[in-house]
């Protein structure tokens, strides 16, 4: 009962995670758009932001791929901390200095509108953040209920090989036995029929 309830809740666990990877890969996308339409080539802080928005976009990739095949947990929650990292430090840019902000990435655009991208970006980073702070705490209880059952698998396996080995020890002593009582019991006959035959002999020799 208790391990069934384990793989019903790992599953529900593993499917909500699914979805707030593929969220987070839609909304990690649509992030290149406010610093592509504020400066393109962009500035080294346009190419930061992209990088982060990269970063991102990477571990959602990672993270369906960890699912999907139960591998590379542990790099998807280094990308998931480096772009924890990264969206933190962009956000604290763009949210606490919006004209240094600005200036650093030197948007030909309408001052209004260049301010409008900046804020979208910055709405969109916070998404982001709260989105990956989620997904890094499911994937860390999901990989969790993995390896549950995992443990429970090999404990499953250890179990059933030691009642294989006991039915065969079982079998073999049955079977020794059956041997013994045969041998015995054809050692009885050929004890009866040597005396039944000797018998015979001793009886004709020693007849009058």
């Amino acid at each position: 009962m208790g391990s069934s309830k384990l793989r019903k809740t790992c599953s529900f666990t593993s499917l909500l995670l699914s979805f707030l990877n593929f969220s987070l890969f839609i909304l990690s996308a649509s992030s290149f758009a406010p610093t592509i339409l504020l400066k393109m080539p962009p500035t080294s802080f346009g190419l930061a932001l992209l990088m982060v928005s990269g970063i991102s976009v990477l571990s959602s990739f990672v993270g369906f791929y960890s699912q999907l095949t139960h591998f590379c947990f542990l790099t998807h929650i280094s990308l998931l901390l480096a772009s924890l990292i990264g969206q933190v430090l962009s956000i604290l840019a763009l949210f606490t200095k919006e004209r240094a902000s600005m200036s650093l990435l030197k948007s030909p655009r309408d001052p209004k509108e260049a301010k409008l991208l900046v804020r979208l970006e910055c709405g969109a980073l916070m998404a982001m953040c709260m989105l990956q702070c989620v997904v890094l705490m499911l994937s860390c209880a999901v990989h969790n209920c993995w390896v549950k059952d995992y443990e429970e698998l090999n404990a499953e396996k250890e179990a059933s090989a030691r009642k294989r080995s006991r039915r065969i020890a079982e079998v073999q002593e049955e079977s020794m036995a059956n041997a013994t009582k045969m041998a015995e019991m054809k050692a009885k006959e050929l004890d009866e029929k040597m005396k039944h035959k000797y018998g015979k002999w001793v009886k004709t020799d020693f007849e009058p």
